[in-house]
Parts: structure tokens; C-alpha cells; sequence
């Protein structure tokens, strides 16, 4: 099936506008993590810790990019759950 959406009127479109206070520009993963939780269940609350990791650990994780908390916690929840 072939697209029906006009590209290149949709891009041009998008270049025009300007943020500005009423209509701030959002941020990417903003918009698509809204669009990813609809309809599911909602997080889990995160306490704050203080953790000493190995150096050479935690600049492994932030060389991955951003978002190396995240990926921190889903690799302690996976060993968590393969432990049980």
C-alpha cells in the first residue's frame, strides 16, 4: 500500500514555524515517549539513591548516550528477574 502523505508539503510546513512561549519546540523523545505510554499502565515511582559504581563502569554506560540511568536500572531489573 502506498503512502498517501505529502512529504515534501509536510516538511516545508515544518520548517516555517517558529517556537515561541505559547508554542515552545518540543523535544523529540518528549513527544515520543507520550506517544509510547498511551494506554499502558503507568511507571513506577523511582526512589533517589546514592550508588558507588566503578568507574570504568559508569563511563561504559555513558558512552552508550543518553539515558545510561535508564539503561543502569533495566540491567539491574533483568538481573533481578533472572535471579528469582
Amino acid at each position: 500500500m502506498k503512502s498517501k502523505t505529502d512529504w515534501a508539503r509536510l516538511l516545508d510546513i515544518s520548517d516555517k514555524g517558529e517556537p515561541d512561549a505559547e508554542h515552545p519546540q518540543a523535544e523529540v523523545a518528549h513527544v515520543v515517549q507520550g506517544i509510547v505510554r498511551r494506554g499502558l499502565k503507568p511507571l513506577p515511582s523511582k526512589e533517589l539513591v546514592s550508588l558507588r559504581l566503578d568507574l570504568d563502569v559508569l563511563e561504559w554506560f555513558k558512552a552508550q548516550g543518553p539515558g545510561y540511568q535508564t539503561r543502569i536500572n533495566s540491567v539491574l531489573r533483568a538481573f533481578r528477574d533472572a535471579s528469582t
